[in-house]
């Protein structure tokens, strides 16, 4: 499995990360899933605190509590920012956003509680925030990098505009954008954001790489997915990892089989031609 920086100053991260953003499950499942990450080299795990209706970092956490040496084995990413009515959370009645300093430390906070551990890798502003005050988001980070709770710092779903005018409040960079990229959705690669990230030295994270399972052009390029020896979504992860900017995929499967196929990703090497050819099937069109 390749390693890489997601930014000059940031992390090492696994190419392919493990999101666990569906996995809800008992325990035992979800020990067996960190198991086979780790075992195939993919070492970074993708969370939110709403996850699993704010279930799915604690129910992680219960693998670090009984196995904390795997800690130093894995990174920690982990998001703030969105809350929603929850028997977890009686005080909130209307879906909305909170990116203030208080909610900012108390969320790390209760997710490095939760996941049992003492530092996270990379925290995420969740989504941006019509009432983001960047100032108090500044002030937020940096206490908690300060005492050494949080390592790095980015954001989720942000524009451009966006990323830009937080990151002239921060001392430290945003080290990344987790977006929604894939074959179903090529945008980022067109309209500024991936570029951006990469004026930054900044590598996108890409969620739902795989369109939720609904690609389309699967039996056009069936018999290119043949000739490479791969499935279509092998096929479809290395028409991500091929871009110059070192996306970094994050699969959200909870079937240990599909960690182990996504993995492999990694070692076909696409040709030039044929990534426009999928670029033409996802779209409908030729490039201009």
């Amino acid at each position: 499995m390749q390693r890489l920086h997601i930014h000059p100053q940031g992390p090492i991260f696994s190419r392919i990360i493990s999101g666990v953003w569906r996995w809800r499950l008992a325990p035992e499942a979800v020990e067996r899933l960190i198991q086979t990450s780790l075992d195939e080299g993919i070492t970074t795990f993708d969370h939110a605190d709403i996850y699993g209706d704010h279930s799915n970092e604690e129910i992680f956490g219960e693998t670090l509590r009984k196995q904390p040496a795997l800690r130093n084995k894995m990174e920690l990413v982990t998001k703030c920012g969105i809350k929603f009515p929850s028997d977890k959370r009686p005080k909130t009645w209307v879906k909305h956003y909170d990116t203030s300093k208080e909610h900012i430390i108390w969320s790390a906070e209760n997710s490095l509680k939760m996941l049992h551990t003492d530092r996270i890798d990379l925290l995420l502003i969740h989504r941006p925030d019509p009432l983001l005050n960047p100032q108090e988001v500044a002030e937020a980070f940096s206490q908690l990098k300060q005492q050494g709770k949080v390592l790095n710092f980015g954001v989720s779903n942000f524009t451009r505009p966006q990323f830009y005018m937080l990151q002239n409040f921060l001392p430290m960079p945003l080290v990344t954008n987790q977006i929604e990229i894939s074959l179903a959705r090529v945008e980022p690669l067109f309209n500024g954001d991936v570029d951006l990230l990469m004026e930054q030295q900044a590598s996108p994270m890409a969620w739902s790489p795989l369109a939720g399972g609904n690609l389309t052009g699967e039996r056009e390029l069936f018999h290119k997915a043949t000739r490479y020896q791969a499935s279509y979504s092998q096929l479809s992860l290395a028409w991500l990892l091929k871009h110059p900017s070192n996306i970094f995929p994050v699969i959200g499967t909870t079937k240990p089989e599909r960690i182990k196929e996504a993995a492999q990703a990694l070692t076909i090497k696409l040709d030039r031609q044929d990534w426009f050819e999928m670029l033409r099937v996802a779209t409908g069109k030729d490039v201009a």
